[in-house]
């Protein structure tokens, strides 16, 4: 328990000093594997279109026969029974009340059906709610209205990639912008990947929850990125880092904060996707759930494992970052020769003078317990030199 509230302690004091920017050939490869798996459940698996973008048949059926109100689970059922009785195989969406009181209907969206299936469609489902023939409206839905909303979507997306890039390239540098969309490219990639793998149809609302998560995906990576910018501030001007490592701690510094942010946004997301399309079966929510718990969840970790490290990479091509790393690590290096060569003196230095001059005048062997005798200076005898007296 120690350990564990020491390095929480540590992990909120920004003290842990985990090596992330240091692994970043690890999330690199991590990263390519991710997106090679996306673009092949793109390929294999493709994408499970809903009626607005693949088109179909909508039928309209009030909400008030004969002075009985009729409830959103009653007439989807007899929906679908009346339509899979023509098509076994085809898709019926959940009934949606449109307007209030004695004027509501019910529309509900089924796989294309030709006109004699629903005419046949309308009968089955006229005399199983008991609603007159005439009552039931039905249209065909064209696929055109998909498609507009994609190309609108698409349209917003790259008017929000421009506008955010201009931005970061004013607010910070255009490298810090490249690893920005570099990382919001890697959770679009990841979070469809996931939804294809799924199987989940795509309806507008997952169109509405990739919008969402791109404003998402970059607000911790602007956070991460002005920490970087506060820590790198005149590196040059002789810091004992490396850009990488200054980096590195930015990210150390904000990591708690990153993933307290992340786990309060993906709380309610995940209630909506956990609890409200999986225990309450609301059916409408799913798709906007999973991509919004996706999505965040994986900007929150690319923006600490993958924007910090591709910014480093990209900073140290820079010519004076280079500079300055060679001069980091040369300084290191000689320090650490310097300290070597200390404790190489300082071992000298405590040699004792029996090391250096024998402790007993001449060359016999003392007797034992003998004191050491001094040799004396002068001439015969032992005696000092000059006249006697």
């Amino acid at each position: 328990m120690a350990n564990s509230s020491s390095l929480a302690n540590r992990l909120y004091r920004g003290e842990a000093n985990i090596n992330i920017v240091g692994r970043r050939k690890m999330w690199f490869t991590i990263a390519g594997v991710l997106v090679l798996i996306a673009i092949g459940s793109f390929f294999f698996r493709s994408f499970h279109l809903g009626i607005e973008f693949a088109g179909g048949s909508e039928f309209a059926v009030p909400s008030q026969v004969a002075g009985k109100t009729l409830t959103q689970t009653e007439v989807f059922d007899a929906v679908k029974v009346a339509v899979q009785a023509v098509e076994p195989n085809a898709q019926v969406n959940a009934a949606q009340q449109v307007g209030s009181g004695a004027e509501a209907n019910f529309k509900i969206r089924s796989a294309a059906l030709s006109p004699a299936e629903m005419t046949q469609v309308k009968a089955a489902i006229a005399a199983d709610l008991g609603v007159a023939e005439t009552d039931i409206s039905d249209q065909q839905v064209s696929s055109a209205w998909g498609g507009a909303v994609i190309n609108k979507a698409l349209l917003g997306l790259a008017i929000f990639l421009v506008l955010v890039t201009a931005y970061l390239v004013v607010s910070f540098e255009w490298r810090m912008a490249v690893a920005a969309l570099a990382s919001l490219v890697l959770d679009l990639m990841v979070t469809a990947g996931v939804y294809s793998l799924v199987g989940f149809e795509v309806t507008p609302y997952t169109v509405i929850g990739f919008l969402t998560i791109l404003g998402y995906a970059l607000y911790d990576v602007v956070v991460v990125f002005d920490k970087v910018r506060e820590n790198t501030r005149g590196i040059t001007g002789g810091s004992t880092r490396t850009y990488s490592e200054a980096t590195n701690l930015a990210v150390n510094q904000t990591l708690m904060r990153s993933l307290n942010t992340g786990l309060v946004a993906l709380l309610p997301v995940g209630g909506v996707l956990f609890i409200g399309a999986g225990l309450l079966k609301a059916g409408t929510l799913k798709d906007l759930g999973l991509v919004l718990f996706v999505g965040m969840g994986v900007g929150v970790i690319s923006s600490i494992v993958f924007a910090a490290p591709v910014l480093s990479y990209l900073k140290d091509q820079e010519p004076r970052i280079k500079s300055h790393n060679a001069r980091v690590l040369a300084r290191r290096a000689q320090r650490s020769e310097d300290v070597a060569a200390g404790g190489d003196r300082a071992r000298l230095g405590n040699r004792t003078a029996s090391d250096e001059v024998p402790a007993f005048a001449g060359g016999t062997t003392p007797r034992p317990g003998a004191r050491p005798v001094p040799k004396r200076q002068g001439g015969a005898g032992n005696r000092p030199g000059g006249k006697r007296r």
